[in-house]
């Protein structure tokens, strides 16, 4: 049989059940390392969990139709392997990418780079790839694909600069952050646990840079005009943050935005809060609270906190679980369960009550499905001391969240919410305008009816 050698963008049909495609290329002096991986995709083009990777940390998909065989070396060619056993597959998985990353260099310094499908049981080549590289330092080789209940192979030939974690994060993949230093903090804390302010911890904001502070000081002058525009001077409140983590919101994640979310709220803790800290949440399937936010740590928190995941997936060494209240996110999932956060944002104002009624500013891209249990939730959460503002971050579904104002049966309206293309491109003056628009209305009624003091 001839090898079918294809160029960038061919395609052609593979009728073998099993086959094993090899990242070969020709090793030497000064060559990066280089590694094979793979991930399975749903006919959303994104993969469905984080265990939909398959690559040197995770060798084994969990159904057994994709292994990592690991490299060989042998008359002077390096070849990484991965098997696929197509028969094995899910039907909802529609398309499998195969994936290279180099370590300690880019592609365009990797000599003989191929990417080669052969038919695993009889060892037959069926197709063969050779690609050029430059500055990328990640690279989809190929996809396996499914067209009309045939599997087919297409050569693709896109290379990545921001490494393994940058493609993968394109395919709804949590990564964490590069490894900052080790250090051996002074006081541990067990993982996911909450930093408390300390007697002394006040607000700090003179211990922030320059320019963050001088943002700071003038967000806090816009929230107080937006309050005064309602009618509302001289309110404390506390401020709870939820920060949605699904699998959905990693390209927020990446590009800073959730970042400037969370220093732009910063703001309005700042002025309205006893304090000026923030208790604060991330969600995705499970929900875990992270440390406070205090102002006067405000880049060390966004640094730590704000995160898609801290999951490891692409250190090739162990790593320890985290000593300085940062959340496995692993154990937090990718789906949209708001109803756990809102409960346990719930229980949180029981157990610790206080004076001053609580705003909870909870930002999401939507994907609202658990709309039943939702309701439930707020509906029961209708006679305590919580305002709730939802702020979607872009035109998705919002299920409940975006109906509620107009549902009935309740003695006063406890939720608020709006929604944007871009919160980026938002002015401060109108995000704040918008965000505490309702919430004075709220504690105005909230007073009248006995459930604010």
């Amino acid at each position: 049989m001839t090898v079918q050698s294809l160029g960038k963008g061919a395609n052609v049909a593979i009728e073998a059940a099993v086959v094993r495609a090899e990242l070969t290329w020709s090793p030497g002096s000064g060559t990066p390392d280089i590694d094979a991986s793979a991930l399975l995709l749903a006919s959303t083009g994104h993969v469905r969990g984080d265990d939909d990777f398959v690559f040197y940390n995770q060798p084994r998909h969990a159904s057994g139709a994709l292994t990592h065989l690991g490299k060989v070396d042998e008359a002077g060619t390096s070849r990484d392997r991965i098997e696929v056993d197509l028969s094995r597959l899910e039907p909802d998985v529609q398309r499998i990418v195969l994936c290279a990353s180099a370590d300690g260099g880019t592609f365009g310094e990797v000599p003989g780079l191929a990417l080669r499908l052969f038919d695993a049981r009889s060892g037959t080549e069926l197709a063969r790839f050779d690609m050029d590289a430059g500055t990328e330092t990640a690279f989809i080789g190929g996809e396996l694909y499914r067209r009309h209940g045939q599997w087919r192979f297409r050569a693709v030939g896109q290379g990545y600069d921001a490494g393994l974690a940058g493609l993968a994060t394109d395919f709804g993949i949590t990564v964490d952050d590069a490894p900052s230093p080790e250090r051996a903090p002074a006081d541990p804390q067990p993982l996911g646990s909450v930093a408390l302010p300390g007697p002394d911890a006040g607000r700090g904001e003179e211990h922030l840079p320059v320019d963050m502070r001088k943002r700071l000081s003038l967000r806090k002058e816009q929230v107080a005009v937006s309050l005064a525009k309602h009618g509302v001077t001289g309110i404390v409140t506390r401020v709870v943050l939820v920060l949605d983590a699904s699998g959905s919101m990693a390209p927020l994640y990446a590009k800073g935005v959730v970042a400037d979310v969370v220093e732009r709220m910063a703001a309005v803790a700042a002025q309205l809060d006893d304090d000026g800290s923030m208790q604060a949440w991330t969600f995705g399937t499970n929900p875990a609270r992270l440390p406070d936010l205090r102002l006067g740590e405000l880049p060390e928190w966004l640094r730590l906190h704000v995160r898609v995941g801290q999951i490891g997936l692409f250190r090739r060494k162990p790593k320890r679980p985290p000593q300085d209240g940062r959340v496995d996110m692993k154990t937090v999932g990718i789906q949209n369960e708001e109803q756990k956060v809102i409960a346990q944002v719930r229980d949180y104002v029981r157990r610790s009550p206080a004076a001053a009624p609580t705003l909870v500013l909870f930002f999401s891209d939507g994907g609202v499905y658990r709309n039943a249990e939702i309701e439930r939730e707020l509906r029961e959460a209708v006679e305590e001391p919580i305002f709730w503002q939802f702020v979607g971050l872009g035109r998705s579904n919002y299920g409940v969240l975006q109906r509620f104002d107009t549902l009935p049966g309740r003695r006063v309206d406890n939720v608020g919410f709006f929604c944007v293309d871009d919160i980026s491109n938002v002015p401060d003056p109108q995000l704040y305008d918008r965000l505490l628009s309702q919430f004075p209305q709220w504690i105005t009624a909230a007073r009248q009816l006995g459930i604010l003091a």
